[in-house]
């Protein structure tokens, strides 16, 4: 007896080793390490401490950027609702505006679900490139692919869809998304400056609402939505998650950087033209400013064919090297990144990624928690 448990335990030990070294394989072959322009984002940084006074730095440049310097005084809020309706017993969706400027009105839609029984996480959902923006989001208008505040109200979240400030209520004479008439009253101000401005003013609104969880307000969009998603949320720490579908190509490695300060109808930088025209690069770039971020929650999602192939395959080696300021931070969980071969679209697996983003990082651990099923025992 003693000789076969002798014999069983010997047999145990050389399973146990032999599934060790199975485990434990020599490494045959280096892997290069992937070296791109990107690298500045951390180069010289090796302590979490560094990468913060790096971080400062940099939210410094892209304030200089945006022009912050030359917002106006912010207004007392005057919130108005001009229209309030039921949708299919799920949820009021509310016409409102409120002031952005001393003599200016932002108008908005805000969802609100019927059910809300405790405190809701809420969304800002920014729309594209449309005239008629904040409907489309609402699902009145065009394409529902891009209806994020029905699509999202039916999910449990409050959400409040601010239009741009060249278009709905406020399109200005020569047209939508004319900026002629905003750079003649702000001269030394950006677009960028002003609409990531008034989204944070869309903050302000949502933390009015007392059946908000102030602590729990997320951001997502497409196109000029999907990088005015990048853009409030690097400027306002109290947007938790950010998901950015389709939006921005970056100033390097972009044989069009001059339309991000074109000189006509839509001019996001105005300030920067020059630089540019003598192919000087602005101060800080795109993965600069998605990095000021982390540690909180940032999905991006776009495709490769979106635009000028090499420059979006640049765009996949731009967000590798944020991981690195993401696991600097401790949060790796907190950052992804999703390539797709559909163009420039909002399609349906895009959309389940972002919600699902939001609920991941905006919801209660049990809103996502998986769970076996109760078995049941023979007699």
């Amino acid at each position: 007896m003693t000789r076969i448990l002798v014999t069983l335990l010997s047999i145990v030990t050389l399973t146990q080793t032999s599934n060790a070294q199975n485990r434990i394989q020599p490494e045959l072959f280096e892997v290069p390490e992937i070296q791109s322009t990107w690298d500045d984002l951390t180069e010289g940084i090796e302590s979490r401490e560094d990468w913060e006074k790096r971080q400062s730095q940099l939210k410094q440049r892209y304030l200089d950027l945006i022009r912050d310097q030359f917002k106006p005084e912010k207004p007392p809020l005057d919130l108005e609702i001009h229209e309030d309706v039921e949708v299919e017993g799920i949820y009021r969706r509310q016409l409102i505006s409120y002031a952005v400027e001393s003599d200016e009105r932002a108008h908005a839609y805000l969802g609100i679900p019927l059910n809300v029984k405790a405190k809701a996480p809420a969304i800002v959902a920014l729309h594209g490139t449309y005239a008629m923006g904040k409907k489309r989001v609402a699902g009145l208008v065009d394409n529902p692919d891009k209806a994020y505040l029905d699509h999202l109200c039916r999910r449990g979240y409050v959400v409040i869809a601010p239009e741009h400030f060249v278009s709905g209520h406020r399109t200005p004479s020569k047209g939508a998304y004319e900026t002629e008439e905003f750079h003649k009253k702000h001269p030394n101000w950006t677009a960028v400056g002003k609409f990531t401005y008034e989204h944070s003013i869309a903050i302000d609104v949502l933390e009015t609402l007392d059946f908000v969880d102030h602590k729990n307000i997320g951001v997502l969009g497409h196109s000029l939505g999907g990088h005015g998603s990048i853009f409030l949320a690097a400027y306002d720490n109290r947007i938790k998650a950010a998901a950015c579908n389709c939006g921005a190509s970056f100033f390097r490695h972009n044989p069009k950087v001059l339309a991000w300060s074109r000189d006509r109808w839509y001019i996001y930088f105005k300030p920067i033209r020059e630089g540019l025209l003598k192919q000087e690069m602005p101060p800080i770039d795109f993965h600069e400013i998605i990095a000021l971020i982390a540690p909180r929650a940032f999905l991006d999602l776009s495709g490769l064919n979106d635009g000028h192939g090499p420059t979006q395959r640049q765009r996949v080696l731009m967000l590798t090297k944020i991981m690195e300021v993401y696991e600097l931070e401790e949060a790796p969980e907190n950052f992804a990144f999703y390539v797709h071969g559909r163009g420039h679209s909002v399609a349906h697996e895009s959309r389940q990624l972002m919600y699902g983003w939001m609920d991941t990082h905006l919801k209660p651990e049990e809103a996502t928690k998986t769970r076996l099923l109760q078995t049941q025992t023979e007699d």
